[in-house]
């Protein structure tokens, strides 16, 4: 990476590159990207309606606000029996209710699934509907079919707006290792899995992710879970460029990660637009996440990792062919995200993402980033491979080791190691 130059020519310059690119977003896509962000419909505020003037017995049902261990809490009070009559008859509430018990969430979120089915299979057929409606509704059908497939465990499901959606892998109680995967832009309930370029998708990362944590350490009980329960932007306009969807998704990462049962230490993968949710939320994540990756990211909305407020350790990782390190890495007027997280000043533990091909390849089996990310998700930071970080030396984002093999060994820089308990950190060679 070129080292960075403080002149105020070249100041001035990157401020008119940043210029130029605000003035070419607004101009193509203006604020038409935020306006077709649609809110939860009908179906949403009916559910709602109905779970507050419900009760069990002589019960009144917990506001769905209320705090994780509120509702714990109470599910614990009704017992199993009263908690699965609730998440039959109250399935899109209970099913994305932080705190109820992720059995019952499953449960009640097949139980929404089967209906958007049968509603989507209807509209199929529809001769009201225009040749695009029907062709959305074989789509959306397909997708709510291959979600209530046998084992799938699903930990959220709202089919309104784009539609939201979190599935589990592994047994998430017992788990002692917990791992989030948190996609970028164009994330909704249609790319929520794909066939082709499956490992660019939640689903796909996840299921990357989850087996070669298992082939990293076989005999420690992991979960991962693939998580689009946000608004994500809608392509590579102006909500991509700026915050807002980044601060209401963080809510609702924050409220996840405070939830999760057991007391399983977490590791956040945020991949693209998803980091920028997950620096808008580090300040308020609970102790248990101790580690947040950043791959292909826009900025972090801070300046340095130290800003974020957060005790977690943050790593950064960036392939060599991603386009988004032409992305100018600044804040003016909130556009922007801030400074370069694979910058040497940002203060990240630089990772090898040796393989990833560019800005969808992270997740790909066979790739050094997935072997970084699994050895993360399993905590065993020996096996990590860093980047080298040095001004003037080899582009650390391409993990090039110091003796220009490109392997981005520790042997050649083990900086990214420093200051972990009980991980030796080898001299440079």
């Amino acid at each position: 990476m070129p080292s960075f130059d403080s002149s105020p020519t070249l100041s001035a310059w990157r401020m008119l590159l940043a210029l130029a690119v605000v003035f070419v977003l607004l101009a193509t896509t203006g604020w038409t990207t935020i306006r077709q962000q649609r809110t939860p419909g009908q179906i949403r505020e009916q559910a709602l309606a109905a779970w507050a003037h419900g009760r069990i017995g002589h019960r009144a049902l917990p506001d769905p606000t209320a705090p994780a261990r509120t509702i714990a809490a109470f599910f614990a009070a009704i017992g199993p029996a009263q908690g699965a009559r609730l998440a039959d008859a109250h399935p899109l509430v209970v099913g994305n209710l932080n705190g109820a018990p992720v059995t019952l969430r499953y449960r009640a979120n097949r139980v929404s699934l089967a209906r958007a089915l049968a509603v989507e299979r209807a509209r199929v057929d529809d001769p009201r509907l225009t040749a695009d409606g029907r062709l959305q509704a074989r789509r959306l059908a397909h997708r709510f079919a291959s979600l209530l497939r046998p084992g799938r465990q699903i930990l959220a499901f709202d089919p309104t707006g784009t539609g939201r959606a979190a599935e589990v892998l592994g047994d998430l109680e017992r788990a002692r290792r917990v791992s989030v995967v948190v996609p970028g832009v164009d994330t909704n309930l249609l790319t929520f899995q794909r066939t082709a370029r499956r490992y660019s998708a939640p689903v796909g990362m996840a299921d990357s992710l989850y087996a070669a944590e298992r082939r990293a350490a076989p005999g420690t009980r992991t979960a991962v879970i693939a998580w689009a329960d946000y608004t994500a932007p809608v392509g590579v306009g102006i909500d991509a460029a700026i915050g807002r969807l980044a601060e209401s998704g963080a809510v609702r990462l924050v409220g996840l990660t405070t939830a999760l049962p057991g007391d399983a230490p977490v590791t956040l993968f945020c991949h693209s637009y998803g980091s920028v949710l997950c620096g808008v939320a580090a300040p308020r994540l609970p102790a248990r996440v101790t580690d947040v990756v950043v791959a292909g990211s826009p900025g972090m909305r801070v300046q340095r990792a130290a800003d974020l407020g957060t005790a977690a350790r943050i790593w950064a990782m960036r392939d060599a062919d991603d386009w988004i390190a032409d992305v100018p890495h600044m804040d003016l007027g909130g556009v922007g995200h801030g400074a370069d997280p694979v910058a040497p000043e940002f203060g990240a533990r630089l990772l090898s993402a040796a393989g990833a091909e560019g800005h969808t390849g992270y997740f790909e089996p066979g790739t050094r980033s997935l072997e970084n990310f699994a050895a993360l998700g399993v905590g065993a930071y020996g096996r990590l491979t860093c980047a080298v970080a040095e001004s003037g030396g080899p582009d650390p984002v391409a993990g090039d080791a110091a003796d220009g093999s490109g392997d981005g060994t520790i042997g050649g820089d083990s900086a990214c190691l420093r200051g972990i308990s009980g991980v030796p950190v080898s001299p440079r060679a």
